[in-house]
């Protein structure tokens, strides 16, 4: 590898490491005091760097808030997929998302509530976002249950559409147990539970 690739590699990492830096500056911020009291100073001050790094990063604190959100969806997509073993019978699979799930939000429940409560109030600037990535966990929900633990039980993939049913129910559990404080893990029955009743809506007529 040419001196010219290790440089421009060194140089790509770094720049990697002060945007990660803001992204954990926002997030610190946001369970401190809530995203919309958060300033871009009090992501810089978190971040220990300088408002002249942040803007060199992100236009604006919508687009850094947009970035955070956008990396910790794909989190938790990883979490549960690598959680999930595809030859296990079904429930047992549905039951491993879903403590994937509750880990990965127990993790960061102020960065979920925000997603579900505060990033809709952007409108256009997060519009594309969660569309975006209601569309990745719904291909998640699909894959997972188009494997041979569910094919073994006869069971369809999820649709489309019970999977955003599915989808949407949960995100609004996660964000009241949030709001009340709530211990997290209450919403692990209960997901599971509406796991299995609407997976096994698809069973394969006879």
């Amino acid at each position: 590898m040419s001196s010219v690739v290790i440089e421009a590699a060194k140089a790509d990492s770094g720049a990697h490491a002060f945007r990660q830096r803001l992204l954990d500056g926002l997030a610190e911020s946001i369970v401190e005091r809530g995203y919309r009291d958060t300033t871009v100073a009090d992501v810089v001050r978190n971040a220990k760097t300088s408002k002249r790094t942040f803007y060199g990063e992100f236009a604006s604190k919508e687009e850094c808030f947009v970035e955070l959100l956008r990396t910790n969806n794909d989190a938790l997509i990883t979490a549960i997929q690598a959680s999930v073993d595809p030859d296990a019978q079904w429930d047992k699979q549905i039951r491993s998302a879903v403590r994937a799930y509750v880990d990965h939000i127990s993790q960061r429940p102020a960065i979920t509530l925000s997603w579900i409560r505060e990033a809709p109030a952007l409108e256009a600037v997060a519009q594309p976002l969660h569309r975006i990535a209601m569309e990745q966990l719904t291909d998640m929900l699909v894959v997972l249950t188009d494997s041979p633990g569910f094919r073994r039980a006869g069971l369809s993939p999820i649709s489309r559409p019970l999977a955003l049913i599915l989808l949407g129910g949960l995100r609004e559990l996660t964000a009241q147990v949030v709001e009340r404080g709530s211990d997290l893990h209450e919403i692990s029955e209960p997901a599971f539970v509406a796991g299995i009743a609407i997976v096994g809506a698809g069973v394969s007529p006879a």
